[in-house]
């Protein structure tokens, strides 16, 4: 009996293999020897994204790609070094890739990644070694080379959030712009339920429950369902939209079709100058909602599950909101001590006066 790692933890991937080996020792070939392709890094992203189609986020995970193969496109696989990976990584960050690079501008346009960016790049390149590895694509010392590359110290954690002074603001300048009228559902639906922009514009009538008052999110970000109560606000928001019969959405344009995320992006920030807000973006008014709640005195864990937090971690970024309810707690700590040692002095005050007696 040969034993051999699958390399993966998906039982249907380690099923394909074996079978693949059973088949090999049918036609009387020797499964424990692996014929390398070693193809270029173009070629193989076709095989890897052919694969990788009804992953979460293809559509993403597909741009990433592209920009990868503009950078590595013609280099074979087992061509791959650490100084070669290292020196990628510090070019994002200061000069960004070779597509934006040739470009004809300005030093102070230079687009630089944040070291967020720069660990999704190579989160992205360990992804496919390792499926390289498991196809046969290339060498297993190729595949430890790339995973030797460590990931960067990421420090990005972004809390901006608007005050309710500068939320009316921006809800009222939707309104000045005719172009950006059907943003302000939108913004208003952001506010009071903390969703990310894809969950927003992919969002469908389906999903909205207007008997109960709440919004059952099936596929979040981390992958598990997520229950938004709808309160007063949101409830007339959604009541004064207009269900179209021939769309699902709940947020879509007068043919049906769903808005895109750029353009409310796009139409988001045109608003923001309009308000005068200057360095928000959509995805801070999902830290507004949290923000909003701890300082209305919410606890962090029902934030965290009204947010989709995997982890509390998420969510404390926002602790040091909670200042006067922290004080609160403290206080009452406090008067319950002072009331203990109150007592104390009580009892003994009758014990002194009994013993005199």
């Amino acid at each position: 009996m040969v034993r051999e790692s699958a390399k993966t933890t998906k039982v249907k991937e380690a099923e394909a293999l074996l079978e693949t080996k059973r088949n090999a020792v049918k036609q009387g070939q020797d499964p424990t020897t692996q014929k390398i392709s070693n193809p270029t890094f173009a070629k193989f992203s076709e095989e890897y994204l052919t694969a990788m189609e009804l992953q979460k986020g293809h559509k993403n995970k597909a741009l990433m790609v592209n920009q990868l193969v503009r950078e590595f496109g013609n280099l074979k696989l087992n061509d791959f070094s650490v100084q070669l990976l290292e020196q990628f990584q510090a070019r994002l960050l200061t000069h960004g890739l070779k597509s934006e690079s040739s470009r004809i501008r300005k030093d102070e346009d230079v687009k630089c990644y944040k070291p967020a960016t720069a660990n999704r790049f190579m989160a992205t390149l360990k992804h496919m070694f390792s499926k390289a590895d498991a196809w046969g694509c290339c060498t297993e010392e190729a595949l430890k080379r790339v995973r030797r590359v460590k990931l960067m110290k990421e420090n990005n954690q972004r809390t901006e959030f608007l005050s309710v002074e500068q939320c009316n603001d921006l809800l009222k300048a939707c309104d000045l712009v005719t172009s950006s009228r059907y943003l302000k559902p939108i913004v208003n639906f952001a506010l009071h339920t903390g969703c990310r922009r894809e969950e927003i514009v992919s969002l469908k009538w389906d999903n909205v429950d207007m008997i109960h008052s709440r919004i059952v999110l099936m596929d979040t970000k981390n992958g598990d369902k997520r229950i938004i109560p709808v309160n007063s606000n949101l409830m007339e928001t959604l009541k004064g939209l207009v269900r179209k019969l021939h769309s699902p959405y709940v947020f879509s344009d007068e043919e049906g079709k769903r808005y895109l995320g750029g353009r409310v992006m796009k139409t988001f920030n045109a608003v923001c100058k309009r308000a005068g807000l200057i360095g928000y973006h959509l995805h801070d008014l999902r830290h507004t909602y949290a923000s909003h709640l701890v300082m209305a005195g919410v606890d962090i864990t029902t934030v965290s599950r009204l947010m989709g937090h995997k982890s509390l971690t998420m969510t404390l970024r926002y602790s040091h909101l909670a200042k006067d309810h922290l004080d609160t707690a403290v206080n009452l700590l406090a008067d319950r001590m002072n009331g203990l040692t109150s007592q104390s002095l009580h009892i003994n005050e009758k014990k002194e006066l009994r013993y005199a007696a």
